[in-house]
């Protein structure tokens, strides 16, 4: 198996000195998905929680639906390819969308189309200082970051308390692990609340409508085409979220008033 960190050496230059220095950084490495023995796509991504990551993108592509549609999901030998067998015939998609994702993603989902879902019965709404707690709550999940820098994480709450969390050097990779955990563990809390360190692109708000998550939170910022598909799809997008402040970019109405 591969390992999700590797020993490096560097030099720094700091104040006209030069020292030298022992370290970790991130692994990225290609795995490849092969399903029902055909081979459709090659991740690029950090190598934990592979089985996670693999059905995670199935489902958020709309391919499986439960683990009820899984056969078997195993990683090989080497840790560079996730072999999954769904119990009935599926279709490859006939091309891939590149996406904005870092490490380079992909999608074959159709952005523009409102997905199958509603948050008319899950109307929930948290405090203002419940959206600064949950970001050092995601903050003190990054085991990964803590080692090495350079890696991405996402999480799931019930609005109380962490449940999931994934860590990846792609930020929509951590959403596909986020969803095969789900998957796997069967945890589908009521309450869902997304909390992530990476941009809000397209294919970010995409999987979170998919995992039918009403609220999602980033540290950072959302692109252009997000705001308009989560007013379209009903998401409160939250972003540049920090212990006390943030800015809310579409449906507020979740987010309580002092």
């Amino acid at each position: 198996m591969i390992a999700p960190q590797k020993e490096i050496q560097y030099e720094r230059y700091e104040f006209k000195k030069w020292e030298h220095h022992d370290a970790e950084t991130i692994v990225e490495t290609p795995v490849s998905l092969t399903v029902n023995g055909k081979v459709w796509l090659t991740f690029m991504c950090t190598p934990v929680h592979l089985e996670a990551l693999a059905l995670g993108f199935l489902y958020n592509e709309g391919i499986i639906e439960s683990m009820e549609d899984v056969a078997d999901v195993h990683v090989c030998e080497h840790g560079d390819n996730v072999d999954v067998w769904i119990n009935h015939d599926v279709e490859q998609p006939a091309s891939w969308r590149r996406t904005s994702g870092c490490t380079g993603g992909v999608t074959a989902v159709d952005l523009f189309a409102k997905p199958n879902v509603s948050f008319e019965t899950n109307r929930f709404e948290v405090q203002p200082e419940a959206i600064g707690r949950l970001i050092e709550m995601l903050f003190e999940s990054q085991s990964l970051y803590r080692e090495t820098g350079g890696v991405h994480t996402s999480a799931l709450s019930n609005g109380d308390e962490i449940l999931l969390s994934a860590e990846d050097i792609g930020r929509h990779n951590t959403l596909d692990k986020i969803a095969g955990m789900c998957l796997m563990k069967n945890i589908w809390p009521e309450k869902r609340i997304l909390i992530t360190t990476g941009r809000i692109s397209s294919e970010m708000l995409q999987k979170a409508a998919r995992l039918q998550t009403p609220i999602l939170i980033s540290r950072t910022s959302p692109s252009s085409l997000s705001i308009e598909m989560a007013e379209r799809y009903g998401i409160t997008l939250i972003g540049y979220a920090r212990k006390h402040r943030f800015n809310v970019y579409s449906n507020s109405q979740r987010i309580e008033l002092s």
